[in-house]
């Protein structure tokens, strides 16, 4: 099966090559839906020849070991690419059903972001990771400024310094790595960072992807940016490129660092106080996608606070959590899109009875509110269950009471977000301070409510990333291709919730891999 490893990095490709040359718009809407599909498939195979902790590698181009470019195939980055795959299948579904997916470029972006997050799961060579890195952030640059509004603009503006900051201090992090190992192998840096000057150099790397995963003090980029895209990008990024981080930090700090006090108590501090801002910030949102954007910035603290507890079963809760977060997340912002797209605002304060409107997306709301919240029957139980377990064994207290405490914030984030926009009352539309439009019957012939006509004049020539006009929004129907997407992964999270055995095992397993890479490292070196 290593001959498949690099068919996952080039299959999107060519398939986005062709989306671009043949011109029917409808090859490259097929190329976007078959591909994560095939990806879903291959990386189930995967998952089923890694689960007993074997790993798979193959050296491009038939180099030795050592010198070749590896891609390399663990339980971990086969789970990363089944639910990759996922959740590319459902936001480019939402993305064509909402129109916002119908331009012929958007097919080809779509698919050359999903080979580079493909290959940064598979690369075992730091520079190949930046490299996979870029691949899928030249794309992302264009799909965040898709709108074309002010805001959206500004908010590209700002994305791109940010990771152009980020890469190039990956950059001079890895000329300090090969100045000072002389390699930049993952998997022939094992263990090094016990040695000064190379965990320094792997250091200022671990920074850059700290930048790139939105951990605090890294943070405040990512809710500034990701709500001013369509929803199905927005829920793309969630899933892919903000995971391309932390699944880098998970590996490189499992391979490169043993356990020891000052990473501990680094990686510990770090993600604490990322649980606890994201979910402050959170709780001051006001918008819907808002809320959620902060809410990443606290899962993140989740998912990577187990580094640093209790080994093997931390790492089997960095794992489980990974998987967890990345559907439910997705749901979210699918579900949350569709009431974006259909009442043409993502304003908590101009939302409301959405429930009354269509049950089924409610019900989507609900079961992935619950699930990000930690609320049985879901899978976000057995997520936060495993991290609270695992602070228990590894006595730590603090993390243990900031994890409960913020799971109480989320509570109330969603709370907050369940009553405004589905189950409380659709606000009436207002003209001026303390007034409310008449209803058009009750108004003289011929006159629109005060301000009306000036705003429709404001929303043609500058439109509003809060207003912006919509194809599927003109009619206020809903449609079973808008809700579904959200709904599906709901119903995963609740699955995996009422089963949660087959994932909790495969999470050990990889927690084990994790917790000793003389297996990785062996594939990868070919001893």
């Amino acid at each position: 099966m290593s001959a498949w490893l690099p068919l996952f990095v080039a299959v999107p490709l060519l398939a986005a090559v062709v989306s671009v040359v043949v011109r029917p718009p409808v090859v490259g809407h097929a190329l976007v839906l078959i591909t994560p599909a095939l990806v879903i498939l291959g990386g189930a195979a995967l998952v089923g020849a890694t689960s007993d902790g074997t790993v798979i590698a193959a050296q491009v181009a038939g180099w030795p070991a050592g010198i070749a470019i590896p891609f390399v195939a663990d339980l971990l980055s086969s789970l990363m690419l089944v639910v990759s795959g996922l959740l590319v299948l459902a936001s480019v579904s939402f993305a064509l059903r909402t129109g916002h997916g119908q331009d012929r470029l958007f097919a080809p972006l779509v698919l050359m972001m999903t080979a580079g997050v493909y290959g940064a799961y598979l690369t075992a060579d730091l520079f190949n990771l930046f490299v996979m890195v870029e691949v899928a952030l030249l794309p992302s640059y264009v799909l965040l400024a898709w709108r074309g509004t002010p805001e959206a603009v500004r908010a590209a503006r700002l994305y791109l310094t940010v990771n152009l900051t980020a890469s190039t201090l990956f950059l001079i992090g890895l000329g300090a790595v090969y100045g000072t190992a002389g390699t930049v192998n993952l998997a022939a840096l094992a263990g090094s960072g016990a040695t000064p000057t190379i965990g320094v150099a792997v250091a200022v790397v671990l920074v850059a992807l700290t930048m790139k995963g939105a951990l605090v003090p890294t943070h405040s980029w990512l809710p500034a940016t990701y709500p001013q895209a369509t929803p199905a990008v927005t829920a793309l990024f969630s899933g892919l490129l903000t995971k391309i981080g932390v699944y880098a930090l998970i590996r490189v700090i499992t391979v490169v660092y043993d356990p020891g006090p000052v990473v501990l108590s680094t990686v510990i501090v770090l993600t604490v106080v990322s649980m606890v801002i994201g979910v402050l910030g959170a709780l001051g949102e006001g918008t819907v996608r808002g809320v959620l954007s902060f809410h990443m910035v606290s899962q993140v603290g989740y998912i990577l606070v187990g580094l640093a507890l209790a080994g093997p079963v931390g790492l089997a809760a960095v794992v489980f959590y990974l998987v967890h977060h990345t559907v439910v997340k997705t749901s979210l912002f699918l579900s949350v899109g569709a009431v974006e797209v259909r009442r043409g605002t993502g304003r908590i304060a101009s939302l409301g009875g959405v429930a009354a409107e269509h049950r089924w997306v409610a019900l989507a709301f609900l079961f992935g509110a619950l699930s990000l919240t930690g609320i049985p029957p879901f899978s976000g139980f057995w997520a936060k269950l495993g991290v609270l377990g695992a602070a228990l064994q590894a006595g730590s207290p603090v993390v243990f009471a900031v994890a409960l405490l913020v799971s109480v914030g989320t509570l109330m984030s969603m709370l907050k977000l369940g009553t405004g926009v589905f189950w409380g009352e659709a606000p009436r539309p207002a003209t001026q301070a303390g007034s409310v439009a008449l209803p058009a019957e009750e108004r003289p012939p011929g006159r629109e409510p005060d301000g009306a006509a000036e705003r429709a004049v404001v929303a043609t020539l500058v439109p509003d990333s809060d207003t912006e006009p919509d194809p599927e929004s003109g009619d206020g129907r809903w449609s079973a291709g808008l809700v579904a997407p959200g709904l599906v992964l709901a119903c995963l999270s609740l699955a995996v919730g009422l089963y949660p055995e087959p994932l909790l095992a495969l999470a050990e397993q990889a927690g084990a891999t994790l917790a000793d890479p003389s297996a990785y490292v062996e594939a990868v070196l070919g001893r």
